[in-house]
């Protein structure tokens, strides 16, 4: 009776404020004979006021709806900060003549970036306080940033509406002013190695696609700056960097399916840059250098990617040794490379391992943990010439932890670890990694974590977390926000399902294009499994996925509407076809190698038979809550604007829809932390509500 009480309390609460009602302009889309109507089209426009009240009286809706939950939000809230050492100061890492660090104070929303010359003992010398530079703005990011190789300079990237559109400035650290030379729509930057230019990324006004690198002298205008690097196909995005021997500079375009490096010594960066391997369809690598070498990771040979080096002198294919074998068992992640040893991280049975290899001999070993599910990774190492790995590792009972390898005597040094006060103890707290049968028979991990005491009786409440997309894995890590739950009895889970990289880069590709099914299937899968093995069950079960995510859990939602209690769609990509097929919006020519292009008709008709806002239908949805930015640049805000008014118009059960809409913010909400607190806890605070949980 007590989840009735509650649910009717809600029910209660928006009865006061009658939910929003959109006005309705049936609009045909139409694509290979097929006619859909659209009668939220209108929302794209936000220069029709009409746009803007129905976000205000959303706001108002859910405001009322939530206003019994405030004590409990209120109580999350201070819950979450009472962990969280609020002054603090991260671990210094060595670049150049200095250890370079950030640091946090009680009560401020941003960091602050300092060094110290020589010795941590040296005087502190503040690069960047955000704080300050914040003040005028109700949103603001820091993006890039490149120190000059005389340490004199730093080069750094802000963005004051959270739609991702970054200006680059140059500040002076001996007088601690800023050159007056500013560039727009960038996205990175890094200095060449000739004392005088500084290289940037430019960014497309409309659609936001990273095209072009251009040569900036400081002093010269910005008009004259040159084009050093340009990449015309609309489907691929173009980075740089310089790799840490300081030796080159590295260009590359990358789509979701094909990547093309080219190269150009770092003392001369106006001369052509040479094409490493020419783009091959389906073929993705990367390289670094050392010493005599270019050391490439490439899926060539094997879709988990192998490692060859190839001379510099001559890096044709026919001059290629292989390093590491392509296995179906490995999937090579990353590579660093340092004056005597390679560090390779690597992926085996979803866990990760660093190998070492010494250069000299080629002997290896590898760095590992014992926990069932772990997450280690290399960390910030930016001395080309040093014996010391800094890696972290972290697991969902265990803080974040930072260490110190020498390579050579192999030993680790635990150098920091997140502080979680109130006497966090990982001993009263487990994990488990348990395996769900998906419809192909495919067993999909799931990592799970709990308070110890926690009875498998189906009475206990889950949280239910995926992603499941662009190859990105959602590796069990540690957070001092999730002992909110914990504590209160839930389970929090993290389903691995097809579409990350989680088990390999052949589990992205089983879960992208016209496998995409398989994503949505897998998290239905773990759900079932874990209401069959009860952990919890379909009355006590949230979910939540955020961006591409919230594609995950907007679909199954229209599959199974009847297996969970609540969603939390963060910022979710939900109305798939009519975003894809509009070129005008980021992201739609580069999304084709992840989800297809709509303008062939089979890819727009898989992406039509699941793409959420598309299949909402009658039925009793779950309660759900839904937050976005008014200036996200990856998911526009109409997307779920659009779908909680027609998933309202669908509505058959007593499920309660509210929607938080940031107008201050963009994709990665709001960017000072205490407020990503509070929006944390509003959305924790909902589903415990939901849940029959009060305090």
């Amino acid at each position: 009776m007590l989840l009735v009480f509650m649910d009717q309390a809600i029910l209660d609460a928006a009865e006061a404020a009658k939910p929003p009602v959109a006005k309705k302009v049936p609009k045909e889309l139409k694509a290979f004979g097929d006619t859909r109507q659209d009668p939220y089209f209108w929302m794209r426009y936000k220069e029709d006021p009409a746009v803007m009240e129905y976000v205000n009286a959303e706001n108002a809706y859910r405001e009322t709806v939530m206003k019994p939950m405030e004590p409990l939000v209120e109580k999350v809230y201070q819950e979450i900060l009472s962990r969280i050492k609020q002054t603090d100061e991260s671990l210094p890492y060595r670049q150049g003549n200095y250890f370079y660090y950030t640091k946090t104070e009680e009560g401020k929303q941003y960091y602050v970036s300092a060094r110290k010359k020589g010795t941590l003992a040296a005087a502190e010398e503040v690069l960047l306080d955000v704080n300050e530079m914040a003040k005028p703005h109700k949103f603001f990011s820091v993006g890039a940033q490149a120190m000059h190789p005389d340490e004199k300079l730093l080069a750094y990237a802000t963005d004051t509406t959270g739609y991702r559109e970054y200006t680059l400035r140059v500040k002076n650290l001996e007088t601690g002013k800023d050159y007056p030379d500013e560039i727009t729509r960038m996205s990175g930057a890094v200095w060449a190695m000739d004392g005088k230019t500084l290289l940037y990324s430019k960014q497309q006004e409309k659609t936001k696609r990273t095209n072009q690198v251009w040569a900036h002298e400081l002093g010269k205008p910005v008009s004259e700056d040159k084009l050093l690097y340009e990449d015309t196909d609309e489907k691929f995005n173009v980075g740089m960097g310089r790799t840490l021997s300081k030796r080159f500079l590295i260009f590359v375009s990358q789509s979701g399916l094909t990547s093309e490096y080219s190269y150009v010594d770092a003392k001369t960066p106006y001369e052509k840059a040479k094409v490493f391997l020419p783009r091959r369809e389906g073929i993705t690598y990367d390289m670094d250098h050392h010493g005599d070498h270019f050391y490439i990771r490439i899926n060539d040979k094997g879709r988990n990617f192998r490692v060859v080096k190839a001379p510099v002198a001559d890096p044709s294919e026919k001059n290629w040794v292989e390093v590491i074998p392509a296995s179906n068992e490995l999937y090579v992640e990353d590579m660093l490379f340092l004056k005597n040893y390679a560090v390779f991280q690597l992926r085996v049975n979803g866990l990760h391992t660093l190998r070492v290899m010494d250069l000299a001999d080629g002997k290896t070993h590898d760095i590992k943990f014992d926990e069932q599910a772990y997450v280690l990774g290399i960390g910030v190492n930016r001395e080309f010439d040093s014996e010391v790995l800094r890696f972290g590792y972290s697991s969902m009972t265990t803080p974040q932890s930072t260490y110190d390898y020498n390579l050579r005597t192999r030993e680790r040094k635990l150098m920091k670890q997140q502080e979680v006060l109130g006497g966090y103890d990982a001993s009263k707290y487990a994990v488990e990694r348990v395996f769900a049968t998906s419809h192909d028979g495919v067993k999909v991990p799931i990592t799970i974590a709990y308070k110890k005491g926690f009875e498998k009786n189906g009475k206990a409440p889950m949280l239910l977390y995926g992603y499941g997309a662009y190859a990105i894995p959602m590796d069990p890590g540690f957070s001092s926000t999730r002992l909110s739950l914990l504590d209160r009895g839930f389970a929090y889970a993290i389903a691995h399902i097809r579409g990350g990289t989680d088990m390999g880069y052949t589990w992205y590709e089983d879960g992208k294009l016209r496998k995409k099914k398989n994503t949505f299937r897998d998290f239905i899968a773990a759900a079932e499994h874990l209401i069959a093995q009860k952990y919890t069950t379909s009355e006590k079960l949230v979910i939540e996925g955020g961006s591409a995510g919230g594609l995950l859990v907007g679909a199954v939602t229209n599959y199974r509407p009847d297996l969970f209690k609540t969603v939390i769609a963060g910022v979710p990509f939900v109305d798939v076809v009519s975003s894809l097929q509009d070129k005008t919006i980021p992201l739609s020519m580069t999304d084709a190698d992840e989800f297809g292009d709509p303008e062939k008709q089979e890819f727009y008709e898989y992406m039509k038979s699941y793409s959420p806002y598309d299949n909402v239908a009658k039925a009793k949805y779950p309660n759900m809550y839904i937050f976005s930015g008014i200036n996200d640049s990856q998911v526009p805000y109409w997307e779920p604007l659009k779908w909680i008014a027609k998933l309202r118009d669908n509505q058959e059960g007593a499920g309660q829809f509210v929607l938080y809409m940031n107008t201050d913010a963009g994709h990665g909400g709001a960017s000072g932390r205490y407020s990503r607190y509070k929006e944390l806890a509003r959305s924790f605070a909902y589903a415990m509500w939901t849940l029959g949980i009060r305090e």
